[in-house]
């Protein structure tokens, strides 16, 4: 059965940092993409960032600050956050869709498209 469970949440002061981590069962990520995506109260799901077995991806408001990467021995994702900023609290997502040729091409970056979805980790960044 395929599983996503997300850790590393927390509560942080602006100026911080955290690491997310995405653990994937029942599936290796090297057919698939893994996609973070974030909720606040009253907002819509965004993405955030996206890493295939080729590709990376950033959303505009996260570049420079975030930094996707991948274990694949450990059959995990992290999203490093530094700088982080009261805006950037919310739900933190990660979701998981089979890697297709056209993907290969271009990264899904709306969320309708992701199959698999973990639980969620709530960060929270405030002084």
């Amino acid at each position: 059965q395929l599983q996503l469970v997300e850790s590393g949440g927390g509560l942080v002061q602006p100026g911080g940092s955290l690491r997310l981590s995405c653990a994937a069962s029942g599936f290796s990520l090297d057919y698939y993409v893994i996609g973070w995506f974030r909720q606040a109260p009253g907002k819509e799901r965004e993405g955030v960032s996206w890493i295939s077995s080729s590709n990376t991806n950033y959303a505009d408001s996260v570049k420079g600050r975030f930094t996707i990467s991948r274990d694949n021995a450990k059959n995990t994702v992290y999203l490093q956050m530094n700088s982080l900023k009261p805006e950037d609290t919310a739900v933190y997502y990660c979701a998981a869709v089979r890697l297709t040729r056209l993907f290969r091409l271009r990264i899904p970056e709306d969320w309708h498209q992701y199959e698999y979805w973990g639980q969620g980790t709530q960060v929270t960044v405030s002084s």
